[in-house]
């Protein structure tokens, strides 16, 4: 098999997987007083203590969730709901992912006021535009780091320093950005940001939430866990996954970035060398060294991945969570992709596994894939 669909979700890396198993060892509460609780109290303060170094952060502003759709359900919905001073707003970008970019329209249909900022045909937000859009009612603007199809990374910096000149806090999905990019909170100025460990090697189901200083949220359900922010018992496994492998990715960041960005652009240009009409969506911005959005001209995209899936190829058309969804994507839509153009684009993201050879390998098995899909369509 030729796994090239990364960005949906990443092998556990080694390092991770002992964490989770040293950790089920470990069976008390980590609220209990007693020796087994402790014993849970302590692997939790190590593992909040990592990630936070990884973030840069301190050990209090770390959240731990059960992944990156509840951090940034906890990041909207609770900025909101302890915003003051008629504040009310939401901005958003027209690219952020579902998790996000539906709660926001969900948020929209509760009474919420949204403002949804387009993006240019590279997918890149003008920072003028994100101003423009400020006001005083703005309790909350919203940035991805990088976007999870098309890999094109948002100027975080310059948007979240935008925000708060009208005093909105500002909140980043940096999900697909960990173990890719630098990822430091307090370089970016961002007041909320959520990652997950299955996009870098840590066990799906956990996550976690910068809360910066002096953040007020209004918790999504009671209990007192995580400092009243996140009430439920924490996920002790899951949390000793994350840290592992977000320690590890942090530190092989730098290289693993070198060779994933060569074996990416090695990917994109024997593919436009072999196959006619192939057009990469996000080409001339700022991206994540990892991931390719790639548009074949007339071949419908769903034929596409049947067929690669058949030939043993994973990849994706688009964000995990809709897969199976007929509706084109409403990044490639924002991006002014047609629909029809939408719906002839896969996305093909590597990882920490990916090798040279496998590389070379996708090159030999899908140019004629393509061929056979394209001709499957009928004429008129």
């Amino acid at each position: 098999m030729l796994y090239l669909d990364h960005n949906a979700i990443t092998p556990v890396r080694p390092e991770a997987f002992a964490a989770v198993e040293r950790a089920l060892g470990i069976f008390g509460n980590p609220s209990s007083v007693h020796t087994a609780g402790r014993a849970a109290r302590d692997l939790l303060d190590g593992a909040r203590a990592e990630v936070a170094r990884a973030l840069g952060a301190r050990p209090a502003e770390i959240v731990f969730t059960s992944g990156g759709t509840e951090a940034a359900a906890t990041a909207l919905r609770g900025a909101l709901l302890a915003a003051e001073g008629g504040r009310r707003r939401l901005v958003v970008t027209s690219i952020e992912h579902p998790c996000v970019l539906s709660l926001s329209r969900l948020l929209a249909r509760e009474g919420t006021p949204l403002t949804v900022v387009p993006v240019d045909r590279q997918g890149q937000v003008d920072p003028e535009a994100f101003r423009a859009a400020l006001g005083e009612d703005v309790a909350l603007a919203c940035a991805m780091r990088a976007n999870n199809e098309t890999g094109v990374v948002l100027p975080v910096r310059e948007l979240a320093l935008a925000a708060h000149e009208k005093g909105a806090l500002f909140f980043c999905d940096a999900v697909q950005a960990v173990g890719k990019l630098s990822l430091d909170a307090r370089e970016l100025g961002v007041d909320l940001l959520a990652i997950t460990g299955q996009k870098f090697g840590g066990p799906r189901g956990a996550g976690a939430l910068f809360v910066g200083p002096g953040v007020k949220l209004s918790p999504l359900f009671g209990g007192e866990q995580e400092r009243g922010r996140r009430g439920g018992t924490e996920n002790l496994p899951g949390v000793a996954g994350l840290s592992a492998a977000l320690s590890v990715a942090v530190r092989e960041r730098p290289a693993l970035a070198e060779r994933l960005s060569a074996l990416r652009d090695r990917l994109e240009g024997g593919l436009r060398a072999a196959i006619p009409d192939v057009r990469v969506n996000g080409g001339g911005a700022p991206r994540l060294p990892n991931t390719s959005s790639l548009t074949f001209a007339g071949a419908d995209a769903e034929a596409l991945l049947m067929a690669l899936d058949l030939e043993g190829i994973c990849a994706s058309a688009g964000a995990a969570c809709h897969s199976g969804s007929t509706s084109p994507s409403g990044v490639l839509l924002a991006m002014g992709l047609s629909p029809a153009e939408a719906r002839s684009t896969l996305r093909f993201s590597l990882g920490w596994t990916t090798t040279a050879l496998e590389i070379e390998e996708a090159l030999t098995r899908i140019p004629p894939l393509v061929a056979r899909v394209r001709e499957a369509i009928p004429e008129g």
